[in-house]
C-alpha cells in the first residue's frame, strides 16, 4: 500500500490511522458520548478505522461532541475533563503525530508538559536549581486557562507553522466541537476554550502559551529564569522588586491575550535559607505535587545540619494517598494471604515511590505508615490470634517484611522502610 492514497482529496493514510491508533490504544482512557470502550472498539477495529480514515482523508469529518466528566480537586471544586470517542482520538492522534514534530522543533527548553523526552521530574529539578540561585519566586496560577483559549488567537499561531489547510480545518472542528455536560445538556463552544482530556489538546496549548508567554518574557527580560508545565509557571528572579515588576508585566501580558491570572494562587515567594534570612511570610509553593520550603538538611561536607531550600512531596499530595488508601478499604480486602493484597496494592505503591520519592523519599514515611495501619487491621480481620491484640498484628508484619523483605515495593527502600 502507497504511504499517500492518490484518490483521496487529503493526504492522510491508513498507515497514519493505525500508527495513531496504536498510540490512542496504549494510552488507554475511557469511553466517550457513544459510550464505545477501548474493548469494544477493537473488537470491530477494522470497520471504526476504515470509517475514520475514509472520512477524514476526504475532508468530510466532523468530530462528536465531547463528553464532560468532573474529576474533584484538592480545594474542594472540580476539575472538567472533556473526553473524546476513541475513534475522535484516533483522528486527533493522527494530525497531533502529523505536526508536533515541526512545532518542537519552536518550543523553549524552558517548557517541560505533554512534550516528548521532557517530564515532571525535569522540572522539577531545574525549579530546586533555580531556588537555589535565585532568592525570589512567581507562582503562576493562570485562571481557568484550557476553558478560556482565544480561538483566534491559537489559530493564529497554528497557520504560522502549519501552511496545511487539511491540518487547520481539523483543528478548527475539534475546537469548535460542542460539549455534551455532566447535566445532559449540549452547550456550543463561544470561541474560547479546549477541552482537557483531548489529544491534542496539550501541543495546542504549549502552542498558544509558547507565542503568549514564553517568547513573550524570554524577550522582556533576558535575567529571569522560568520553568513552564503546561499552565503551570514558576518564575524565579533575583530581588522583591524584580519579582513585583515582572508580576505587573505578566498581568498586563495575559490581558492582552484575554487570559488572567488567578488573584488568590498567584504570590510571590521568598526562598527563605541559611544564607537568606529576609523575614517575608511566605516561604512555600507548591508545584507538580511536591512542596517547595525551608528543610532541615544534613551537609555533606560536614555531617551537621543546615536550614536549605528544596522540595518533597505536598501535604495536598500526601492526603490525596490517605484518601485513596481509605477508598481501597484495606482492612476488608478478600485475599487470602498477604500475597494477594501486596500483588493488588503494587502497581499504586510503584507509581507513588517513583513519583514522589525522587526526592526526599523519607517524606513519604508518614503515606507508608498509614498503609502499615491498614494492613494490620487486614490481619486482625483475617487471622484470629490477632483480633485482641494490635500489638501482636504489628509483630506479624515486622515478621512477614523480615521474611519477605521485597513483598511491598516500598519495602525495598530504605528510606521508607516503615511497618510501625
Amino acid at each position: 500500500m502507497n504511504l499517500w492514497n492518490e484518490t483521496k482529496s487529503i493526504p492522510i493514510s491508513r498507515q497514519m490511522v493505525w500508527a495513531a491508533y496504536q498510540k490512542v490504544r496504549s494510552n488507554k482512557g475511557s469511553a466517550g458520548v457513544d459510550s464505545i470502550s477501548m474493548e469494544e472498539f477493537d473488537a470491530n477495529r477494522s470497520k471504526h478505522l476504515y470509517k475514520l480514515w475514509n472520512r477524514m482523508a476526504s475532508g468530510s469529518y466532523f468530530p462528536p461532541p465531547v463528553k464532560e466528566v468532573e474529576i474533584p480537586k484538592k480545594d474542594g471544586s472540580v476539575r472538567k475533563l472533556g473526553v473524546p470517542t476513541i475513534s475522535d482520538r484516533v483522528g486527533q492522534m493522527v494530525v497531533k503525530m502529523f505536526i508536533e514534530p515541526r512545532l518542537e522543533a519552536e518550543f523553549s527548553p524552558n517548557s517541560y508538559g505533554y512534550r516528548p523526552n521532557k517530564n515532571a521530574h525535569q522540572a522539577l529539578e531545574k525549579v530546586r536549581e533555580n531556588c537555589w540561585k535565585q532568592d525570589w519566586v512567581i507562582d503562576l496560577d493562570i485562571k481557568g486557562f484550557f476553558d478560556n483559549i482565544d480561538h483566534n488567537k491559537l489559530m493564529l499561531a497554528v497557520e504560522k507553522h502549519v501552511p496545511e489547510n487539511w491540518v487547520k480545518l481539523y483543528i478548527k472542528r475539534w475546537l469548535e466541537a460542542p460539549v455534551f455536560k455532566v447535566s445532559g445538556e449540549l452547550i456550543q463552544k463561544q470561541g474560547k476554550g479546549t477541552p482537557q482530556g483531548g489529544v491534542i489538546s496539550p501541543l495546542l496549548a504549549n502552542l498558544f502559551l509558547h507565542y503568549a508567554f514564553d517568547k513573550w518574557l524570554e524577550t522582556t527580560d533576558r535575567s529571569v529564569q522560568y520553568i513552564r508545565y503546561a499552565d503551570d509557571v514558576i518564575i524565579h528572579c533575583k530581588s522583591k522588586a524584580h519579582a513585583e515588576r515582572i508580576l505587573e508585566l505578566v498581568h498586563q501580558r495575559m490581558e492582552s491575550v484575554i487570559l488572567e491570572l488567578h488573584p488568590k494562587k498567584t504570590k510571590l515567594v521568598y526562598c527563605r535559607d541559611y544564607r537568606r534570612k529576609g523575614n517575608y511570610p511566605i516561604v512555600k509553593f507548591d508545584f507538580l505535587g511536591y512542596s517547595f520550603q525551608p528543610r532541615t538538611a544534613i551537609s555533606k561536607k560536614t555531617g551537621g545540619l543546615f536550614l536549605g531550600y528544596d522540595c518533597a512531596i505536598s501535604i495536598s499530595s500526601r492526603k490525596r494517598i490517605a484518601d485513596k488508601l481509605e477508598e481501597l478499604n484495606v482492612s476488608k480486602l478478600s485475599f487470602k494471604s498477604i500475597v494477594g493484597v501486596a500483588q493488588y496494592l503494587n502497581p499504586m505503591i510503584r507509581g507513588w515511590v517513583n513519583y514522589y520519592g525522587k526526592f526526599k523519599m523519607y517524606e513519604l514515611t508518614k503515606v507508608f505508615r498509614l498503609l502499615s495501619v491498614r494492613l494490620v487491621w487486614w490481619a486482625r480481620k483475617r487471622y484470629k490470634r490477632y483480633k485482641t491484640s494490635i500489638r501482636k498484628g504489628y509483630k506479624w508484619l515486622a515478621t512477614v517484611r523480615k521474611q519477605h523483605p521485597t513483598l511491598f515495593y516500598h519495602w525495598s527502600f530504605s528510606d521508607i522502610n516503615v511497618v510501625a
